[in-house]
């Protein structure tokens, strides 16, 4: 083993190491690792930014601003609200939400599909008196399914299909990955819509769906004692039987910035201090009337409306205030809206609501006028829990981004117009009909995953041209010695859909395309199998809440643990070994 190629490895092992433990974000992860790259040498520093230029860049970048347009302008919206209704069996619902989510995901980003349906899949659990989180985690799986359809619906498949133009001299067309793909969706939501759920453990069934948005975790919320309050002068210890009343719980005290020790059970509550409650939103504003209390910043005046309402998102791992506070990012004063609570998995945070760090997955209840709250909503990336009908659809809009939409992918897939170019011009014109509006067209990309396979491309390309796929494919070639190439192939892709369940897919996916190739070589056979391969497993992240940003979005409003994954995941992915295999020897023959 060369210098080269033990730097290569060990960079990899760091990225590896740090996108599974999660304290830093993946794509200063993937950075670092490139300019360690770069420093030693291994990455010539002439291809030092040539990720950032890749065509599969470009076109996950452009596919982000256009699936904002078609949200933008209620197509999808409309189609869900005619096929939804909440009066129908589970399994049924399921089906259709699934299939639905399927669908959607092959035309655009699966995220992006995943937040549209998710607030109405909960509306209808609310109406139909049952848990969330017997759709929600079928709904993310069908989600991440169809993305396997189509070249533009997930980014392992852009990345393949380009890599393959990189090693083969062409790339996928937009429908190459359907027969597989559409094999592998359709089996998969059959099994979420008609087993799946029901392998989710007995209390995730049993939730009592009439409560507190389903009974979701309770909010860690801060209010504040004005002058007056009944609180004033009593010990925390003594507010317990009206706390009791309202259903809620007194867990600390606040008093001039500072948390005093414990649940401060015997501190005597002074004007000013404030108190740190457990609760839902319905018996927060039970306590706050019984106690005569305020929301943070009411008091002040800095909300300045009185039509205040409550809104809860869930905080998506794209957003910019992942690992940012509420005071960091002056909520109050920049948006007028104050974060009354969070909700993480039933964890007593120890840190002052606004101080705490935000995390992927977390549900943040905010208060605010409804265009305060609107307009956070938008610029923070944050996701709504609730379908509250505020977006008024315009149907002449509609149809205008579903029919340029759709003109931009029949002219790639004819072969007319190069695929960058057609969702470029199809980007240009959303912008033009105020589809999309300008001031939106950043914010719709997630420069987090633009930053990492901007990263992770030159480090991809450099482990190729120092030979160390050749090392890794040989060493899968030596381990399955004697076997067929369709072992080997399924050995390949239970490797990738392993590493997919931990890392992010389109990481994965970087590494994965050369070893295929490789593997390819070394047994002289086609390479497309073992591309559509790793096309399959890369975006097969069903055994944890981490593997796929969907999986994580679902975490906090479906009140899921991080063992429930595997057990609707578990048999999802054997059962996709099961029928992708098949499916690819036999429409990309060895």
């Amino acid at each position: 083993m060369s210098t080269d190629q033990l730097v290569l490895f060990g960079l990899l092992f760091f990225v590896f190491v740090f996108l599974i433990w999660g304290r830093w974000r993946y794509d200063l992860v993937a950075f670092v690792a490139l300019l360690l790259a770069l420093l030693t040498g291994v990455v010539p520093k002439d291809q030092a930014f040539s990720g950032f230029g890749h065509p599969a860049t470009i076109i996950i970048a452009l596919v982000l601003v256009i699936s904002r347009g078609l949200s933008n302008s209620g197509a999808i919206e409309l189609v869900a609200r005619h096929l939804v209704d909440a009066s129908r069996k589970l399994a049924t619902h399921i089906t259709i939400m699934s299939g639905l989510a399927a669908a959607l995901s092959a035309l655009m980003n699966n995220v992006a599909a995943l937040a549209l349906l998710m607030p109405v899949d909960m509306q209808a659990a609310k109406k139909a008196g049952r848990s969330p989180s017997l759709s929600l985690m079928p709904l993310s799986f069908a989600s991440i399914l169809g993305g396997m359809i189509t070249l533009i619906g997930t980014p392992p498949n852009i990345i393949i299909a380009e890599f393959r133009g990189d090693a083969l001299g062409e790339s996928y067309r937009m429908f190459d990955f359907a027969p597989v793909g559409l094999a592998c969706a359709i089996v998969g939501v059959a099994y979420v819509a008609l087993i799946g759920w029901r392998l989710l453990p007995s209390e995730r069934q049993g939730a009592d769906a009439g409560e507190d948005l389903f009974d979701l975790a309770d909010y860690i919320a801060e209010v504040s004692v004005p002058e007056g309050s009944l609180a004033i002068g009593k010990m925390v210890r003594e507010l317990d039987d009206i706390a009791e009343k309202s259903d809620v719980d007194i867990v600390g005290l606040i008093r001039r910035g500072r948390r005093l020790p414990g649940l401060a059970r015997i501190a005597k509550i002074k004007s000013g201090d404030i108190l740190i409650i457990k609760a839902s939103p319905d018996s927060l504003e039970e306590a706050l009337g019984n106690l005569n209390l305020e929301y943070i910043g009411k008091g002040e005046g800095q909300l300045g409306s009185d039509d205040l309402i409550l809104n809860e998102v869930v905080v998506p791992e794209s957003s910019p205030v992942v690992g940012r506070s509420a005071i960091s990012l002056r909520m109050l004063y920049r948006y007028r809206v104050a974060l009354v609570g969070v909700s993480r998995q039933g964890e007593r945070f120890r840190a002052n609501v606004r101080k705490l760090l935000l995390r992927p997955g977390d549900i943040l209840l905010l208060l605010g006028a409804e265009e305060r709250l609107n307009d956070i909503v938008g610029r923070l990336g944050l996701l709504p829990l609730a379908d509250r009908g505020q977006r008024v659809i315009q149907r002449e809009k509609a149809w205008w981004a579903v029919g340029i939409f759709a003109a931009a992918i029949a002219v790639a897939s004819f072969g007319f117009v190069y695929l960058p170019i057609a969702l470029g011009c199809a980007t240009a014109l959303y912008v033009l009909f105020n589809i999309v509006p300008i001031r939106d067209v950043y914010t719709s990309i997630e420069w987090p995953v633009i930053v990492l396979l901007g990263s992770m491309i030159p480090i991809g390309g450099a482990l190729q041209s120092t030979g160390g796929t050749a090392l890794i494919a040989g060493g899968i070639v030596d381990l399955s010695a004697g076997f067929s190439p369709v072992v080997v192939l399924t050995l390949l892709i239970i490797v990738t859909m392993t590493l997919s369940d931990v890392m992010n897919n389109t990481a994965t996916a970087v590494i994965a395309a050369p070893i295929a190739i490789e593997i390819a070589t070394r047994l002289d056979v086609n390479p497309d199998p073992f591309l559509m391969g790793v096309a399959v497993a890369a975006s097969c992240a069903f055994l944890t809440p981490i593997g796929h940003k969907n999986n994580t979005l679902i975490l906090g409003p479906g009140g899921y643990r991080f063992g429930d994954y595997w057990r609707m995941g578990l048999p999802l992915e054997i059962l996709i070994i099961v029928v992708s295999v098949p499916a690819i020897t036999f429409f990309w023959p060895m």
